[in-house]
């Protein structure tokens, strides 16, 4: 039997633990199975079943084969699958992960729907941190450094935070000159959901300083901060693509610009695979073309 036909036949053993069941599946009888394993372990120079009479077990030597006799038989299936699909439009389901923020990505997934009607998007807005893999993602976009080894990643654009208010706001409390001042006006920040902590503002020096902060609010959403912000609640730290038109049509002003030129990377992340299936290919290359090299708060 081909080396392929034998690797297949060994994962089924191993997924059964028996050669009859493994031959009833097949059409073979189990002595041919089992042959077809001995002859394996043969050319392997290493056992891979513990038998006895009732019981099939892997070896440790097995354990380990069989794992990479799955990635390899799936592989096999990729390529065969992206071969099968490469002469017809891309289509199935796609389950992508993307950040909360509004004002941003609405308009490339608008044009990708119209663009590749027979793909199925299933999308997923959170920001909590989410295996790609084990959560059965396709893709994610997020920003930040690539942490896992196991993913593959293309950079989409760039932002910035700006620190925001409304000109009633500002006209009742000051506007801020100095990034210290930043402790005495009314915050609405930002709690990352996946550790609790409150996300960072630019107070540069003023950190060190034992100043009690001045009554504001703590939420998880973008939108709600906007709206705050809008109806002069307080001051807050938001993406710049988030509150373009507020910006726009002067509902809200931003301050300290000098400390808030850092830049923020979006990027889309998927697990690394030499068959990727065409669906998620065209997504990326779209999503890629359509924000790539875009910078949000200039």
């Amino acid at each position: 039997m081909d080396s392929l036909g034998g690797i297949a036949m060994f994962v089924q053993v191993a997924d059964s633990g028996s050669f009859s069941a493994t031959g009833r599946l097949l059409g073979l009888s189990s002595s041919a199975v089992g042959k077809s394993v001995a002859r394996m372990e043969a050319r392997l120079g290493v056992r891979l079943f513990q038998r006895s009479t009732r019981h099939l077990a892997l070896t440790a030597e097995g354990e380990k084969f069989l794992d990479r006799c799955k990635r390899i038989l799936a592989e096999v299936e990729a390529a065969e699958r992206e071969l099968s699909e490469s002469g017809s439009a891309p289509s199935g389901r796609l389950r992508i992960s993307l950040p909360r923020y509004s004002g941003l990505f609405e308009p490339a997934i608008a044009a990708f729907m119209q663009a590749y009607p027979a793909i199925e998007l299933d999308l997923d807005f959170s920001d909590t941190l989410v295996n790609v893999v084990s959560d059965g993602f396709d893709a994610v976009v997020r920003t930040g450094a690539l942490l896992d080894s196991g993913l593959t990643q293309r950079k989409l654009c760039t932002f910035r935070r700006l620190l925001v208010a409304s000109p009633a706001y500002l006209a009742r409390h000051g506007r801020p000159a100095h990034s210290s001042e930043l402790l005495r006006h009314q915050r609405l920040d930002y709690r990352f959901p996946a550790t609790g902590r409150l996300e960072q503002w630019p107070l540069g020096e003023a950190m060190g300083q034992a100043v009690p902060p001045a009554p504001g609010m703590v939420c998880n959403s973008v939108e709600m901060r906007v709206y705050l912000a809008v109806q002069g609640q307080g001051i807050a730290y938001l993406p710049a693509f988030t509150v373009g038109r507020e910006l726009a049509a002067g509902q809200l002003e931003s301050v300290l610009d000098e400390h808030t030129q850092a830049q923020t990377a979006f990027w889309l992340l998927w697990p690394a695979s030499r068959h990727m299936p065409p669906r998620l290919r065209v997504f990326i290359d779209f999503m890629v073309e359509q924000l790539q090299d875009c910078t949000f708060g200039t």
